[in-house]
């Protein structure tokens, strides 16, 4: 059973969901990186929230580690570089905090513009200061809206229902949709100059880190809010801090930080004209109960029966309706792999028929077919995390082809492998009911239902043949469940490929080859 470390407080229905399941749970929260490392050896999953690091440091000490889950959305606090090196899948709870985001972001806009916790401040100080406190109302108003994702769009319907209008600036919004939500797209300068309130709702990349920096902030007006529930790195703390003081902008509100908690020296503490709360977004009762239980039951589809649910860090997401081909891209990938010789340099992949249609879906197989062809290569873990970084790390290159018609077959599925001295081409599909079969290997047509172990030999067809080999293979005590062969002409060169219930020995091999004077013979594991 897997055994999963908690290293950051969750709900004791997501523990008990774990524990349920089987798995033998340590709920071990607030320890050090170097506790971490020490501690992460022995664990094969390990589930944080936003107070723990997991490092490279830690990844690379964790020899069993599977998987990493995060108890929430923002995965900033774990290093997705060295888990994907590693083949560790990363993964996140999107939907459980979106309503609690949201809400504290329209709770700080809020407070801002009606000045509430300063108002409430001066009344527990004995005064009563109605005029110091005069705000404004939101109605009428224009409010900005950087990332119009799900927490984005709930502050969206809510402003619209206050009677703002809504700019946005979101490059994945096209004017279609930006017109059925009857907000107008800008981009991220213009938002700001025109905004009276601006929100931000992005993760942290490359491209966001910094997007709101000293340059920036002098495009508002200086009647102009900020309000960040997003990652703290969006936002240039120092410059922000600037414009606050400087009355560039007339106020902000801050629920995430670039360092949390934020080191008692930062420059926006002391700043009247900012809101600040300690990373409040996912901090409701709700909240916490649902990304505790939706993470808990990732896990356990995950452990149980290999699905990979909400991952950050795959090359690619398999959807349903290709399970059935995305299995045997891996086998053809697998296949193909072992009957040549030397390293792969290429691999070409093809999808024709209905399968072709669809660019997205191509890649899906072609990557499928990568990950079977390197699994078969390499000793190293290889997964939808890790296969594209090891493909480029050995140079091998992958093409893609695809066509919306297919010969003889409703679909067919083409991966040729490429050697410095050799190449093959093993073509399949997949029939009704999802049953896969291999149709042709280089230019032999054939009829083969995969199997766990097959043995494949090329040689010149002539009489005696099957029972020479029939009689080594039985000498070894080594069953025939199946044979397949493939030939272009009468006593010519065939393929043939035989399923066995166990693997080869070498010594039977060669045995083999030199009985039947073959021009190629190769044991085959899937």
């Amino acid at each position: 059973m897997p055994k999963i470390l908690v290293a950051d407080k969750i709900t004791p229905a997501g523990v008990e969901i774990l524990e349920s399941a089987g798995y033998d749970v340590d709920v071990n929260t607030g320890q050090t990186e170097d506790q971490l490392v020490e501690l992460a050896p022995a664990y094969d999953g390990i589930i944080v929230r936003s107070a723990s690091k997991i490092t490279k440091r830690i990844i690379d000490a964790a020899d069993k580690l599977r998987v990493i889950g995060r108890a929430g959305v923002g995965v900033d606090n774990i290093d997705r570089d060295a888990a994907t090196a590693r083949g560790v899948v990363v993964m996140n709870t999107p939907l459980g905090n979106i309503t609690s985001a949201a809400e504290q972001a329209l709770a700080l806009m809020m407070s801002l513009v009606r000045h509430t916790p300063a108002a409430d401040a001066s009344m527990k100080a004995g005064e009563w200061d109605k005029k110091k406190f005069t705000g404004s109302e939101l109605s009428g108003k224009t409010m900005g809206i950087i990332g119009l994702g799900k927490v984005g769009g709930i502050v969206n319907r809510v402003c619209q229902a206050l009677g703002m209008k809504v700019l946005v600036h979101d490059p994945f919004i096209n004017p279609k949709r930006a017109k059925d939500l009857d907000v107008e797209l800008r981009d991220v300068d213009s938002l700001l100059r025109n905004a009276d309130i601006v929100s931000l709702h992005v993760p942290l990349t490359d491209d966001t880190r910094g997007l709101i920096n000293a340059e920036r902030l002098s495009l508002m007006k200086k009647t102009a809010r900020i309000v960040n529930c997003a990652r703290g790195g969006v936002v240039d703390e120092e410059a922000l801090a600037e414009a606050l003081k400087e009355g560039t902008i007339a106020g902000a509100a801050l629920d995430v930080f670039a360092s949390e908690p934020l080191p008692a020296e930062s420059p926006v503490r002391s700043l009247p004209n900012a809101i600040l709360t300690p990373h409040l977004g996912a901090s409701t009762d709700e909240a916490q109960e649902k990304v505790s239980e939706d993470l808990a039951r990732q896990f356990v589809a995950f452990f149980e029966r290999g699905e990979i649910q909400n991952p950050v860090n795959l090359a690619v997401t398999l959807k349903p309706h290709l399970s059935a081909f995305a299995q045997l891209a891996e086998t053809l990938g697998k296949f193909a792999s072992q009957v040549v010789s030397g390293g792969v340099s290429r691999v070409e992949v093809g999808c024709y028929g209905e399968i072709g249609r669809s660019a997205d879906d191509a890649h899906v197989l072609s990557v499928l077919a990568l990950q079977g062809v390197l699994a078969s290569q390499t000793d190293s873990r290889i997964n939808l995390v890790n296969v594209g970084r090891i493909a480029e790390s050995r140079g091998i290159e992958l093409n893609e082809r695809r066509a919306e018609k297919a010969r003889s077959y409703k679909n067919v599925l083409a991966v040729k492998v490429t050697t410095g001295n050799a190449e093959r081409t093993v073509t399949g599909t997949v029939f009704e009911g999802g049953e896969s079969r291999i149709l042709g290997i280089d230019e032999s047509d054939i009829d083969l239902r995969p199997a766990p172990w097959m043995l494949l030999m090329k040689y010149q067809d002539k009489p005696g043949m099957v029972g020479k080999f029939g009689s080594i293979l039985g000498d070894a005590n080594i069953n025939i469940a199946g044979m397949s062969v493939g030939r272009r002409e009468k006593s010519g060169e065939a393929i043939v490929v035989l399923t066995v219930d166990d693997p080869v020995p070498d010594a039977v091999l060669s045995s083999l080859k030199t009985a039947i004077d073959a021009d190629e013979i190769h044991k085959i594991r899937i």
